[in-house]
């Protein structure tokens, strides 16, 4: 059974693990404390949402995924959004419709808020993230390109 709850800062050590796990698919520089560091101060300050899948089995209840949303706003639309920054699943949940019920539950979240849209981005060669993207109604930009200056 699956169980997708916002994360609390009880839920560190959890959130901790799939995000260093997120970070290595990503081929990120891993640092625990660092992540520990980061993801603790954005719940403390209320500057992301995230929510938790839970699995309930015989071996206890363990975290398997996780998706963390930052509020901003839409200019052209003159109202507030959500960016879902990161979405995540271990490998061995994978396929079974953790990824679908994080997404429903951000889609819930931002229309509690009063969003008018929620975006996303994922890399170029992830077809499997694409796939469930456009099977479960996002849409693919093509009005507009991202472009990133490094600091």
């Amino acid at each position: 059974m699956i169980d997708i709850e916002q994360a609390r800062l009880e839920d560190l050590d959890e959130f901790v693990r799939l995000f260093e796990a997120y970070r290595a698919f990503y081929r990120c520089e891993l640092d625990a404390a660092a992540a520990r560091s980061y993801l603790g101060a954005r719940l403390r300050n209320g500057e992301s949402t995230a929510f938790l899948a839970w699995h309930t089995g015989e071996a206890g209840r363990r975290a398997v995924g996780f998706t963390q949303l930052y509020p901003c706003w839409a200019s052209l639309r003159l109202a507030p959004s959500w960016v879902l920054y990161d979405l995540y699943v271990d490998a061995s949940a994978r396929r079974s419709g953790v990824a679908q019920a994080l997404l429903e539950r951000a889609l819930a979240h931002a229309r509690a808020a009063g969003a008018s849209v929620v975006t996303l981005e994922t890399a170029v060669d992830n077809t499997p993230a694409q796939g469930l993207y456009e099977s479960t109604g996002w849409k693919r930009d093509t009005d507009f390109y991202t472009y990133y200056y490094e600091l």
